[in-house]
């Protein structure tokens, strides 16, 4: 007879935004003069199946990239680190690259934070499955808020080791990553440090492939963001009559994505009602490209030290280490 193997356990801990969160933000964002949405809300479960899907397409580098830089690179990271740390993940994503990390670190714990929680808990299951002597919790969040992690504060972990992979920091605003990586800072704590991956600057031909890719996944993936809106908050947006549009700014050196208007038309959701003019989009998402120099000096205003920089040889994408200075208030 065979004995059924124990599910691998981790910790749960639920602080997913409440519906009228994301209702009240689609509102604020289609009430600008310029309309926009959050991309945080690109993520329900077939946004992060979609997004899986764009990482493997064959145009979009940053995915492999980081990935291969992890492989390579796992031990320096690891003898910059030291032992007996707890990583802390912000949009954990499907647990690629944090199985190489956690596999050369050897972590006391691992605490992932996600807004999809279906991708979540999968991502974490296996995570334990493969790792079972690191305590591993699961929190379902908007990190972009403040957050208490009270199962990470129970955690005897010398130091912390916050970890932000795949050019995400390039989501924010040149102001919101300031802010972003300012409180990344007080969770890694004094004597803690950040990993960080960021997109270089580079020639404007790749980026537009990448964001633009011959199958259509990332227009998919962009459009997708209105089908939710009409699953989950009553929306009735005519999905068909809007197109992906991603570019290069070069003045703002950012990746834009729209949804533009191929019409005339209106749309409503929770009882307001939007019109867009045939051409108008919806601005969905930016992805700011950096120079080395210019995320170190954005990292040491956060009032981080840049340690170590890891590059790879085609210089697609960079790989920072920031250390908290040790006379920083411990976990503010």
């Amino acid at each position: 007879m065979t004995v059924p193997m124990p599910a691998p356990s981790y910790l749960y801990e639920d602080h997913k935004p409440a519906r009228a969160s994301f209702l009240e933000d689609v509102i604020a964002g289609l009430s600008q003069s310029r309309k926009a949405l959050p991309p945080k809300y690109f993520y329900d479960e077939r946004g992060s199946q979609l997004f899986d899907a764009i990482c493997r397409l064959p145009e979009y580098y940053p995915t492999r990239t980081e990935l291969a830089m992890l492989r390579d690179s796992g031990a320096e990271v690891a003898a910059h680190v030291g032992a007996r740390v707890a990583i802390v993940e912000y949009g954990s994503g499907s647990g690629q690259k944090t199985a190489v990390l956690v596999g050369a670190l050897e972590p006391l714990a691992y605490v992932a934070i996600d807004i999809a929680e279906a991708q979540l808990r999968l991502a974490v299951g296996a995570l334990a499955a493969a790792f079972p002597r690191v305590k591993m919790i699961a929190v379902c969040a908007d990190y972009t808020q403040p957050l208490t992690l009270a199962a990470l504060d129970a955690v005897d972990a010398p130091r912390r080791l916050v970890f932000f992979p795949g050019s995400t920091v390039g989501n924010f605003t040149i102001p919101e990553a300031l802010l972003f990586l300012q409180n990344a800072r007080r969770v890694a704590g004094r004597g803690g440090a950040m990993l960080v991956g960021v997109d270089i600057k580079k020639d404007p031909a790749l980026l537009h492939a990448a964001y633009n890719d011959a199958q259509g996944v990332t227009a998919e993936f962009n459009l997708n963001l209105l089908r939710r809106i009409n699953q989950e908050l009553g929306g009735d947006f005519d999905v068909k009559s809007f197109q992906h549009r991603a570019f290069y700014n070069a003045s703002e050196s950012r990746i834009e994505m729209h949804l533009v208007s191929t019409r005339r038309q209106s749309a409503s959701v929770g009882g307001r009602r939007f019109t867009f003019e045939a051409g108008e989009s919806i601005h969905t998402e930016n992805s700011y490209k950096y120079s080395v120099a210019e995320f170190q000096a954005l990292a040491s205003e956060a009032g981080f030290a840049a340690k170590h920089c890891w590059v790879d040889s085609d210089r697609l994408f960079s790989m920072h280490y920031l250390q908290v200075p040790s006379s920083a208030a411990k976990h503010e």
